[in-house]
């Protein structure tokens, strides 16, 4: 097997797990549709404002260990084989994921924003990215109360951190040693492209943050259902 089908391999089984809609599963266990209230959106925060906080953690958590899993699976059958390219691997798997949650074929491919699929990427790619990531989700969304926003700046500080890491030497290949520089750039490329997916998940959001009118979030105050994100 050649790294390029092994690309495609780690696409596949990331993709196979983020179709898992966690919000969508939990959503018909309250028997509820989670497609028809709130935004639509099968992610956790209309799962948070439809179903309640308990509900909304139980959809963060499955969103995360689905990228979990998808990741270390495809990390221990590639490590061997591809001992370079193993971060890369696992960016494939996480982006796998995300589109698997974000277009589940179906769901008619409508389904999360691939916020929380993320944060699952970040807990099984590289233990720098934990730290960086909560700092710059919760502080915002501590200043701001909104969950968009906080998940834009972490989506950008993922392709950001993924920069300086590679340029800082901060990744070393399976096994020790350096990583190639070709498989760098692509992993820098896989990153940016990562976080753009989360921008353009976001881009309703975007325009309604523009105007001042996107909804916010509170976790110790109880959301209105019916309001569009």
């Amino acid at each position: 097997m050649n790294s390029i089908i092994a690309r495609i391999v780690c696409l596949l089984i990331g993709y196979v797990f983020g179709m898992f809609e966690t919000a969508y599963f939990v959503g018909k266990a309250y028997g509820v549709d989670i497609r028809k209230q709130g935004s639509g959106n099968t992610g956790t925060t209309n799962a948070l404002r439809v179903l309640g906080k308990k509900a909304g953690l139980l959809v963060f958590l499955g969103d995360i260990f689905k990228t979990i899993a998808a990741v270390v699976i495809c990390y221990f059958i590639f490590r061997e084989r591809f001992p370079d390219e193993i971060y890369l691997i696992k960016l494939y798997a996480g982006f796998g994921s995300i589109l698997g949650h974000n277009f589940p074929f179906y769901l008619k491919f409508k389904g999360g924003k691939g916020i929380a699929a993320m944060a699952g990427m970040f807990l099984a790619f590289h233990w720098m990215y934990i730290p960086v990531a909560a700092v710059l989700f919760f502080t915002t969304f501590a200043l701001t109360n909104y969950v968009s926003l906080g998940s834009l700046i972490m989506a950008a500080g993922f392709f950001i951190q993924t920069v300086i890491m590679c340029l800082a030497g901060g990744f070393v290949a399976y096994g020790g040693g350096a990583i190639p520089d070709p498989v760098l750039i692509e992993m820098c490329v896989m990153a940016f492209i990562i976080a753009a997916m989360g921008f353009i998940r976001h881009k309703e959001n975007i325009k309604k943050l523009a105007k001042g009118e996107e909804r916010k979030t509170y976790l110790f105050k109880k959301n209105k259902e019916e309001v569009k994100r």
